[in-house]
């Protein structure tokens, strides 16, 4: 994410300018409607051919908050007739209300050699509540079809003029031009940042003498051409985190009567406020009243801190049913959850920080926003961004993180969902950034022991160890069978590529170890084998696939945690049987120690063995580093799919 700096982009400005035509004017050309397909991106089903949008305050009346917006889309495939239906979100607080006029549309086809506008009429457009807090403006807009222009202009007045209307430049369609202007009092102080990958063509700004009420206004103007649809790509995070937008967050305004206003606070000043809140510090200073005898039992006759936290950790998580709801802030009440023995996640882990304290541990909580939920500002607080806390613990001056909410997360092991960037610790003095990294890498091993008879048939185990975020979805996928029998009989059943005599779990409960399955098969792979060459496959335990298919990326790839899988394969073969051609040995390393992939196989005597080791090192690779990480996905995937070929001994 870059910031742009609201106070640099004001200075740049030397001199008033006046009023100028801006934006572009409506109604299709025929060179829009000659458009038949968008040869940078010749999937996309629309373009944006023109966009523009300019906020500004009334200079007068109520003083409203004023967004125009006019935007100008080619339809290319039939998945874009649906751009033709339009819906404008409205906000409600008490008696202020959001309010849209000068709507205006049309559609513009070519019909027998001339162009032809069709115009919404006002009748068509209607108003529908959503909530309490939100109602739309909808319309559809007539005669479109592929190869239309459909076109459409409104201004959105708003009480709420805390909130600056962003931009997004970026959108599910490419988009040739989209411009925004956005016309600020000098009394009015915004933190502005610019979000994404992608490069402002135009940043500009200049000076609007008292364009409201005494005040001058920076008119700053923002702009990109040729810009890519937004597709979401594996490994991502939020996609807000990627669209390329403006935002904007009041920091400061100055009144006109000498007074000011301040809207960002200091993480201080924010921090303190969190301590005094019932629905936060309060809750952990609860911890004597509600969870001191419980603690005292739990702890009794331990004297080791680390073996003591855990004991404390896994009482919260085995006393806790989590309700799915997110938060940082308490939702019941500690008192009223461990009674009830469910809650959000504040409620779950505001508990589980105020147990270990009562245990005699120094344990804060740590703010952060999940993956999904996007990334946080981190220059000024902005404490709506947060949606999760997690519990930190500093034993014999180690950091562990925990989180309570979920029974397969051993000690040490926040769930994936909460790895995202940074976190905002808070202790009893201060509060500062702390990097979110898993605990321990998400690993899995599996060792292959296979015997083949004279005929070809093999028989064997497959056992298969899981580590990390790997073994916590595994025990996850039990507990959704129901119990470790019904897992097993979905498992036998859904195997297509050999038989499954039996199976045996190790470890489904104890998240402390790792989750260990064997399986013991039976395959015959060998439909040639005493007539000719016979073709077997030894990654039988799974293969990888490659998710990246695209060429390049713009975008950062974030795993979340670090991978490993190991496959150490052998097979007993008869003498009568030999193995040609041996695969050559791989060995391949990403740049920066950011990963590897080695594999090689062997014949020694009768014994086949395979061995492949893979490692994505790294949680997380910039875009220049895509290549490199695509290359060895393919490499990986080739090297899955190569066959031992074997075929019978000649005398």
């Amino acid at each position: 994410m870059r910031h742009l700096s609201f106070l640099t982009v004001f200075l740049l400005a030397v001199q008033s300018i006046l009023a100028q035509e801006h934006g572009f004017k409506f109604g299709a050309t025929y060179r829009d409607l000659a458009i038949e397909r968008y040869a940078p991106d010749t999937t996309a089903y629309a373009v944006v051919v023109d966009e523009f949008g300019e906020t500004f305050f009334e200079n007068g009346g109520d003083y409203r908050l004023i967004h125009n917006y006019h935007v100008r889309i080619k339809i290319l495939k039939s998945e874009g007739v649906k751009l033709g239906d339009v819906t404008i979100a409205l906000r409600k607080y008490e008696s202020e209300i959001e309010t849209v006029s000068e709507i205006r549309a049309s559609s513009f086809n070519i019909v027998n050699g001339s162009m032809v506008e069709t115009k919404l009429e006002q009748k068509s457009i209607f108003t529908e509540r959503v909530n309490d807090d939100y109602s739309q403006k909808k319309f559809a807009i007539p005669n479109v079809k592929v190869g239309t222009v459909i076109e459409y202009s409104y201004a959105l007045s708003s009480p709420f003029t805390y909130n600056f209307h962003p931009w997004k430049f970026q959108d599910e369609i490419p988009k040739m031009s989209s411009e925004y202007w956005a016309n600020i009092p000098a009394n009015y102080n915004y933190n502005i940042s610019l979000r994404g990958y992608l490069k402002l063509t135009k940043n500009e700004s200049e000076v609007s003498r008292a364009c409201y009420r005494t005040a001058d206004c920076s008119r700053l103007k923002w702009g990109m051409k040729d810009i890519p649809a937004f597709v979401e790509e594996p490994y991502m995070t939020a996609s807000s985190n990627y669209i390329a937008a403006i935002r904007f967050e009041l920091s400061e305004v100055q009144f006109f009567d000498g007074t000011k206003k301040k809207y960002t606070k200091e993480w201080r000043d924010a921090i303190d406020e969190l301590r005094k809140r019932d629905d936060f510090g309060v809750q952990l200073r609860r911890g004597k009243d509600i969870l001191d005898q419980h603690i005292a039992l739990v702890i009794a006759g331990e004297t080791d801190s680390l073996a003591k936290a855990k004991r404390v950790y896994e009482f919260i998580q085995g006393w806790y049913d989590w309700n799915d709801e997110f938060g940082f802030l308490s939702d019941k009440g500690i008192k009223k959850a461990f009674d009830q023995k469910t809650g959000n996640v504040a409620d779950v882990n505001l508990s589980l920080i105020a147990a270990l304290r009562e245990a005699g541990f120094n344990a804060n909580p740590v703010l952060l926003s999940t993956r999904k939920h996007g990334a946080v500002t981190e220059l000024f607080p902005v404490l709506s961004e947060f949606n999760y806390v997690v519990a930190s613990v500093k034993i014999k001056n180690k950091m562990y993180m925990l989180d309570a909410t979920d029974d397969m997360l051993p000690f040490g092991l926040i769930a994936e969902r909460c790895l995202n960037g940074k976190g905002r610790l808070i202790d009893n003095r201060e509060s500062r950034w702390v990097d979110l990294v898993a605990g321990e890498k998400s690993k899995k091993i599996n060792v292959v022991a296979l015997l083949a008879n004279a005929e070809g048939k093999l028989n064997g185990t497959i056992t298969t160890s899981y580590f990390g975020y790997e073994a916590s979805y595994k025990r996850a996928e039990i507990l959704t069978a129901g119990s470790e029998e019904e897992f097993i009989k979905a498992e036998i059943k859904n195997e297509k590529n050999h038989s499954i005599e039996k199976i045996a779990i190790q470890n489904a409960t104890d998240v402390s170890k790792p989750l260990v399955i064997t399986s013991t098969v039976s395959l015959e792979p060998f439909d040639n084998l005493t007539g000719g060459t016979s073709l077997f496959n030894p990654f039988i335990a799974g293969k990888w696939r490659n998710p990246f298919k695209s060429k390049d990326r713009i975008y950062p790839l974030d795993y979340g945690a670090p991978r490993e899988e190991i496959l150490i394969f052998s097979m007993q073969i008869p003498p009568n049987i030999d193995l040609v051609d041996i695969p050559a040995k791989v060995g391949l390393l990403l740049p920066n120690g950011g990963g590897r992939f080695i594999s090689e196989a062997k014949q020694t005597g009768n014994l086949i063995t395979v061995s492949s080791s893979i490692a994505i090192s790294k949680s997380f690779y910039d875009a220049h580093e895509y290549r490199y990480v695509r290359e060895l996905y393919d490499n990986i995937v080739s090297v899955q799919n190569t066959d031992l070929v074997l075929k019978p001994v000649t005398e």
